[in-house]
């Protein structure tokens, strides 16, 4: 593949590259003058990397600190690394990260690693690996969840992500064919992408505030099967599109985003359900999911493919196999449009609504940012080192919300806002 001086390729549209890179400080972050930034992105992601951080310091940034991985390198550990390492993970430099976000730095992370990486290592050690690094992360991943900073995900077509997606094309024509569904899904493909955002984050803050009016108690999902009722938890509060974090900056944390969504009660989730799409979690595709809640918890998990990685994370701790997020997505967003399954959740998650297993949102309840940990779980807020999201929408589910009397509200029918 031709490249040229910047090492982009010549193949993907440069003009887009930069806009995505400009999206991602001035929308997904709307970076602060003074404002330092951890970067995290793939080695692959290098084009786009270097336009955010050029972006960024445009922006007027303090200090931004990139840090790298590689799918080699991550391939090595598996290869030859000692099998006790399997156990460990750097807390050092996630203690660094969150002692960043404590002084207010941004975090923005570039995705574009192989879907399937992972798919022929040992399972075992890829859920101890996992495990280890999610109790690691924690008080990095706290201040996230949290929303206590301005935080975004981006993507960008690594070769090997581009080549699952489609398989029967020639390397170059899948990257650029996966650039421009990016380019397209992150609403960059436009000639005003920034007005654009603001128009799409109005029309998500109008659906937000029709649900927060209802105040349901619960959401009744039913289609193939699902027959699953997702309790809310007391005080919660919908949210999509942009918000305010905790430093008082307005962000959208993931581009791109079709979802509304909120924190159910960990308690009162019951029936059954199962997933819609594949689900690719850490280098493992995991697909016709299908579990079921009693009391909010999951009793019963199967799945056609990955149900031995699916069972070691739903035991990692005792809030896996509970629900930390319920989100709403029509069938009709552009993400589902384009018919294109992108073995990658920031973009599956936003064609279908979904559930995510885990540690919940402290931001959607009202007033979150001033309820402590214990105030959050008594409202049925869900605790957990894991939040995974998993989808459950399609054109054929059907969802009412249900009121405190028992009263039933069509919210969506055959997979579109009722």
């Amino acid at each position: 593949m031709t490249t040229h001086s910047r090492g982009v390729s010549a193949t993907i549209d440069p003009v887009k590259l930069d806009r995505l890179a400009e999206v991602a400080i001035k929308v997904g972050l709307q970076l602060q003058p003074g404002q330092d930034l951890v970067l995290t992105s793939s080695i692959a992601a290098l084009p786009l990397t270097r336009r955010i951080v050029e972006h960024a310091y445009r922006a007027g940034a303090g200090l931004v600190t990139p840090i790298f991985n590689d799918d080699e390198i991550t391939l090595a550990r598996y290869r030859y690394g000692a099998d006790a390492g399997f156990d460990r993970a750097a807390g050092w430099l996630y203690e660094g990260m969150a002692k960043a976000f404590s002084n207010n730095a941004a975090r923005l992370a570039v995705r574009g690693e192989d879907p399937s990486l992972l798919s022929g290592q040992d399972p075992s050690k890829v859920a101890r690996a996992n495990k280890a690094n999610s109790m690691a992360y924690q008080p990095a991943l706290e201040k996230i969840t949290g929303f206590d900073i301005n935080w975004n995900i981006v993507a960008y077509p690594d070769l090997a992500w581009a080549k699952q997606v489609f398989p029967g094309d020639a390397d170059d024509v899948a990257v650029v064919k996966l650039a421009d569904a990016i380019f397209a899904a992150s609403r960059v493909d436009v000639e005003d992408p920034i007005g654009n955002w603001t128009a799409h984050n109005a029309a998500l803050k109008g659906r937000t505030e029709w649900l927060n009016g209802h105040n349901f108690h619960a959401l009744h999902f039913t289609g193939p099967g699902t027959d699953l009722t997702v309790g809310l938890a007391d005080g919660h509060e919908w949210m999509g599109g942009a918000s305010t974090a905790k430093n008082g900056v307005t962000c959208n944390p993931n581009i791109p985003t079709e979802e509304v969504f909120t924190t159910p009660h960990a308690r009162g989730v019951s029936g059954h359900v199962s997933s819609t799409k594949p689900l690719s979690y850490q280098g493992t595709l995991i697909d016709e999911i299908s579990v079921r809640f009693e009391d909010g918890r999951i009793v019963e998990a199967k799945a056609s493919k990955g149900e031995d990685v699916l069972k070691k994370v739903l035991d990692t701790d005792d809030g896996a196999r509970r629900l930390g997020e319920v989100a709403l997505v029509p069938h009709s967003s552009p993400i589902s449009a384009s018919g294109l399954l992108f073995f990658n959740t920031l973009f599956d998650e936003n064609a279908a609504c979904h559930i995510a297993l885990g540690q919940c949102y402290s931001k959607c309840f009202v007033d979150g940012a001033s309820l402590t940990q214990e105030e959050i779980a008594a409202r049925g807020g869900n605790k957990s080192f894991i939040h995974i999201d998993w989808m459950i929408g399609s054109g054929q589910i059907d969802i009412d919300g249900l009121g405190k009397d028992g009263g039933r509200v069509p919210v969506m029918r055959k997979g579109e806002w009722a």
